[in-house]
């Protein structure tokens, strides 16, 4: 039987409060919302989960209440205090835009301030809040035309006064974004917050307003000033870390602790019940009344992300070549290598790869190795694989993250189109703190996975 159906039989419709006894005898009560499958009953249940029955499932229903129509609950009147700084918020998607209508299960995304303060009232408390609508997408829509449209929304914030901004942001490729926006923002200062949230506001578990909170805490009582990320230090409701826009990655697809700092350490953690901002690094850029906002926003958009993986051919890498890219990562194995050798006959498709890669680097077209592994760096002079690669050249692209020299790579050829030299020299340098000296040995970092 169809849902439509179903409804129909039992006099039913969304937003209706029902007990479900389904065929293996488990009692379910929550509120009828919206289903993607006509063959399941889905349920806001009333600890905030959904679950979802299929139709089949079903021994008995009963309708508890009609319940309410989906609706905008009411919202907050704001109050501007002049006494008080101003936070921008600025939206692009994500679930922290998110708001749910209780009464019926319903969540739709709001971006203006009235909503939001609703949404977060402990905003109001801390400061004015002005907010910014720039798109509604999922986070890997985003193209480089979205990172130069944020770049320039800040820019106009930043120049009225505000104390700080807070982006909201899908956490899927939240990293790109922060990278992005690190090289394009030269001389900010003020703090530039990227914040995301894992669970989506109808779930009792929701981390958005916590790391929208620690977010405004930390830009109205720290001196920090730059780009990074605020999101849950750990799986508790406890702390908030604040993470460098280039040296930070989504490491598990749903934890709420996701967000780790790769090759280097959070700049700062906020407590969330007791407000202290710790820091945990000395050296990152603070606020200073000598600097001076300039947006690099021109990104290149011809360049990729390879990775290695057995089984390669070379038509994979002359690919780049035919279509006229002008960079190319190459996210390697180990401390940077790739297939090209031929140790036995059953290895014969490898011949040619490291030839195709050399056709690719005399085409003009600026290539880099990473390594594919979370943590180290590549060291290219250790086997002659890697040497091989070097010589044909490849740059090797120390302890950066594929995602941040990806960025990185676009960004200056974005700068620098008729200059490859130029690029090349630039992308081996610490520009952002993209790049550490050296990568210390720590015994503790499974305990971050």
């Amino acid at each position: 039987m169809r849902l439509q159906e179903f409804f129909q039989k039992f006099a039913l419709s969304e937003g209706n409060q029902v007990s479900v006894l389904t065929k293996k005898q488990q009692i379910l009560e929550g509120t009828l919302i919206p289903s993607n499958d006509e063959g399941i009953l889905a349920l806001k249940l009333k600890n905030g989960y959904n679950a979802g029955i299929k139709v089949e499932e079903v021994s008995e229903i009963k309708k508890i209440s009609e319940g309410k129509t989906v609706g905008k609950p009411p919202v907050k009147e704001i109050q501007k205090d002049s006494k008080k700084p101003t936070i921008a918020i600025l939206h692009t998607g994500g679930t922290i835009a998110s708001r749910v209508d209780y009464a019926t299960g319903a969540v739709y995304a709001s971006f203006n301030e009235k909503d939001l303060l609703t949404m977060f009232p402990e905003l109001s408390q801390k400061a004015n809040i002005v907010s910014e609508h720039l798109s509604n997408m999922w986070s890997d829509d985003m193209r480089f035309a979205h990172y130069a449209k944020m770049a320039k929304a800040i820019e106009k914030h930043a120049s009225s006064g505000v104390a700080g901004i807070i982006i909201g942001h899908g956490t899927d490729t939240l990293g790109y974004s922060a990278a992005a926006l690190a090289f394009m923002l030269e001389g900010l200062n003020i703090p530039v917050l990227l914040v995301g949230a894992q669970r989506s506001s109808d779930r009792g578990s929701s981390d958005a307003a916590m790391n929208l909170e620690c977010a405004a805490e930390f830009i109205l009582n720290s001196d920090f000033a730059g780009v990074a990320v605020c999101m849950h230090d750990s799986s508790s409701d406890s702390k908030c870390a604040i993470l460098p826009a280039c040296k930070m990655r989504k490491l598990h697809s749903s934890r709420r602790d996701a967000f780790k700092a790769v090759n280097d350490t959070p700049i700062a953690l906020v407590d969330y019940n007791s407000k202290k901002i710790d820091f945990l690094k000395e050296n990152f850029e603070r606020k200073s009344s000598k600097k001076k906002l300039v947006v690099k926003e021109k990104m290149e958009d011809k360049v990729a992300i390879l990775k290695v993986h057995t089984n390669m051919s070379p038509e994979q890498v002359r690919f780049f070549e035919k279509q006229e890219y002008k960079g190319l990562v190459i996210e390697g194995t180990g401390l940077g290598q790739m297939p090209g050798f031929i140790p036995d006959d059953s290895a014969m498709g490898n011949k040619g790869i490291i030839e195709a890669v050399e056709s690719l680097t005399k085409s003009g077209c600026v290539v880099v190795m990473t390594t594919q592994c979370i943590f180290g760096r590549v060291q290219m002079h250790v086997y002659d694989k890697g040497v091989k690669l070097i010589k044909v050249g490849v740059i090797p692209g120390e302890d950066m993250l594929a995602e941040t020299a990806f960025v990185k790579l676009a960004w200056l050829l974005g700068q620098y189109p008729k200059s490859p030299e130029k690029v090349k020299e630039l992308m081996v340098k610490n520009l952002r703190g993209e790049i550490t000296e050296r990568t210390n040995f720590d015994e503790d970092f499974a305990k971050e996975l």
